[in-house]
């Protein structure tokens, strides 16, 4: 007689306290392994051009990752409905290792960005699959409450990123905030290994591979194109123009394909129901305006206020309480009363006021009120997540659990990288246009901090950091228009409670 190694699938009727402990503690630890590599590395990224050099390319240590977490999202999506959700948590958990290990051993950027893009190619996996197990292993009513739990793992894991990567950077070293996955990778597959595991579909293989080279061809060449416009330069508009046009191009096919594929890579027939489409682009806001907002402020508070990398990741825990408490709060009231949208319909209109002052009086703020700041609009971002999810699950039906899930990690990945390399372009583009000396001491800024410009005049010091103050400004308004976006989009979604 033998035994089997998975354990019984949790049962609906389960209590909540035995359903809690058999399925969440096997799902939080990989969710925060892929969301929080997105972040880690903004504290870092002062020391990593320090070390590495070529400080121009920097941004593609977090966008490479954005990129492919983008692409993994649809993909194991699908592969987890065809192969087994439990079988692809360990494969993503081993590329996520192996992947780690290499980030740590890079001798220069290309490298380190080659192996963010395998790294990201693991965590996409890691976030779509937890988020998938949830609506396969939970009862509707509950899905909220569970939501709301891996909502606040994912936001909490995004603001705990700089601050562990400024503690790590300063105490060990930037190479220890790869080193440190690869404890952690072993002990999720460790938990992992309860989770239940569920029939799959016997329709037998099939991918759509096309889909994803056009959809990858999409994404790469409008990055790419983003790029191009930061440089300032009519010499860029031609390789500009051909990207943009590739870009446009691939989206046309890879739309026209997705809606005649049988087993499509990107769910477009989902994307047609008005709850489901309107879910995700709010999911996009929100990962457009979280993610640039983590990005960017540890570079504000370097470039302009001289804060350290663990200064700075103190600051930015206010994020990671808020968001947290946002999420679990949100998703206990969606439980209790079944409304759904009417929460971050209401949070994101002040998540948007307050996000909108805080750009405006950015130079104004001292740096405990613009924690505090953070901190309460933190709160109103945390209401979104778990939301969308569970609405988007419980539109699409028990049969495309997975794909709905895939779509919204997509969305949120397109937003995250989409956004911020649009922020980081007007950035730098406003940057060289209205101060070109300011932004050849930019490197050195993000390496030491406003004491670089000491030896400069005062007159000649003081312009560059009231350049560096209005471009920054002009970031954090932009930001406010994806939260901004994300509330008009909340207002819209038509399904405002649960079955």
């Amino acid at each position: 007689m033998t035994m089997s190694l998975d354990p019984a699938p949790v049962q609906p009727g389960a209590s909540t306290g035995s359903l809690f402990f058999g399925v969440f503690p096997s799902l939080m630890l990989p969710m925060f392994l892929g969301v929080v590599d997105q972040t880690i590395v903004a504290t870092a990224l002062p020391a990593i051009s320090a070390d590495l050099g070529d400080v121009e390319h920097i941004s593609w240590v977090v966008v490479a990752y954005l990129i492919t977490n983008t692409i993994a999202a649809p993909v194991y999506g699908r592969l987890g409905d065809m192969l087994g959700r439990k079988k692809m948590m360990f494969v993503a958990l081993g590329v996520m290792i192996v992947a780690s290990l290499l980030c740590a051993l890079a001798t220069n950027i290309m490298t380190l960005t080659a192996a963010r893009v395998l790294q990201g190619l693991g965590g996409g996996g890691l976030m779509t699959l937890s988020h998938a197990l949830i609506g396969e292993v939970v009862p509707p009513r509950e899905r909220a409450r569970y939501q709301g739990y891996i909502a606040a793992v994912v936001v909490c894991s995004n603001s705990f990123g700089p601050l562990a990567g400024g503690f790590l950077t300063e105490l060990f070293g930037w190479r220890s905030i790869f080193l440190i996955n690869l404890p952690l990778g072993l002990a999720a597959a460790l938990v992992a290994r309860r989770l239940p595991s569920r029939p799959v579909s016997n329709e037998g293989w099939s991918f759509d591979l096309h889909g994803l080279l056009y959809f990858v061809t999409f994404v790469l060449s409008a990055l790419l194109a983003l790029e191009q416009v930061q440089r300032v330069n009519w010499s860029m508009l031609p390789p500009f123009a051909a990207l943009l046009l590739l870009s446009t191009g691939s989206l046309y096919v890879l739309l026209r394909r997705e809606r005649r594929e049988s087993h499509p890579l990107i769910p477009v027939a989902l994307l047609g129901r008005a709850a489901i489409w309107r879910s995700d682009a709010l999911a996009a806001c929100h990962g457009a305006a979280l993610v640039s907002l983590i990005t960017f402020v540890p570079i504000y508070l370097r470039v302009v206020r001289g804060t350290s990398a663990s200064q700075t990741g103190i600051l930015l825990l206010p994020i990671a309480i808020g968001i947290g408490a946002g999420s679990l709060s949100i998703g206990r009231l969606v439980s209790r009363t079944g409304r759904t949208m009417i929460f971050p319909s209401v949070s994101l209109v002040a998540a948007a006021i307050l996000m909108t002052f805080f750009a405006i009086f950015l130079d104004r703020l001292s740096l405990t009120a613009i924690a505090i700041i953070l901190g309460v609009m933190a709160v109103f971002m945390g209401s979104v997540m778990g939301v969308v999810q569970v609405t988007v699950q419980n539109a699409a039906g028990a049969s495309m659990l997975g794909a709905a899930a895939g779509s919204v990690n997509f969305s949120r990945a397109v937003g995250a990288a989409f956004g911020t390399t649009l922020v980081s372009t007007l950035l730098f583009a406003v940057l060289s246009w209205r101060a070109p000396e300011s932004s050849q001491y930019f490197a050195q800024l993000m390496e030491l901090g406003p004491s670089v410009l000491d030896s400069l005049a005062p007159p000649v010091r003081e312009s560059i950091m009231l350049s560096l103050g209005g471009t920054f400004r002009d970031a954090f308004l932009l930001i406010a228009v994806y939260v901004t976006m994300g509330a008009i989009l909340a207002w819209l979604v038509p399904v405002r409670r649960l079955p």
